[in-house]
């Protein structure tokens, strides 16, 4: 009877201890968006002096981007790519990912494109409202981005 409470004791104290761990982990990760991946879908459109510029089919498709997680589909891919279905631009990350990872400027790294290189004066606009996060802007499911240039 006393093996058993003390057994009963050490796994309770270790469930305790197992939470508050667990709970400061995820604290100390405060820029985790996912554990267990993403499948998400932004917009993207782009626009010199009014007239919308295409952005290519296949961005991050074939190939490994240094630095960018890949998205296991049978091919190569980086976890941010585009397809024949622009402007939208595809977020398939599996596993963990960081707000990082979702950067706007990572499109554009792996596009191999300045985000500035398409004019001058430029403009964001993330659902209808003005934003001044470019590069570091961290594409939600569903955002509508726009991107204006002079």
């Amino acid at each position: 009877m006393k093996n058993t409470l003390l057994i009963g004791g050490a796994v309770i104290a270790l469930l305790v201890v197992g939470v508050w761990w667990s709970q400061g982990m995820q604290a100390s990760d405060s820029d985790v968006i996912s554990r267990n991946g993403i499948h998400w879908h932004p917009t993207l459109a782009i626009y010199t002096k009014g007239v919308q510029q295409e952005i290519p089919a296949n961005i991050g498709v074939g190939l490994q981007y240094e630095g960018m997680p890949t998205y296991d589909s049978g091919m190569r891919m980086s976890a941010i790519h585009t397809h024949d279905d622009m402007p939208v631009v595809h977020l398939e990350f599996s596993g963990t990912v960081r707000e990082n990872d979702l950067k706007l400027g990572n499109f554009f790294r792996i596009w191999g494109k300045d985000m500035s290189s398409f004019g001058s004066n430029m403009r964001m606009m993330v659902n209808g409202v003005p934003n001044t996060e470019f590069e570091q802007y961290i594409m939600r499911d569903g955002n509508i981005i726009e991107l204006r240039y002079d």
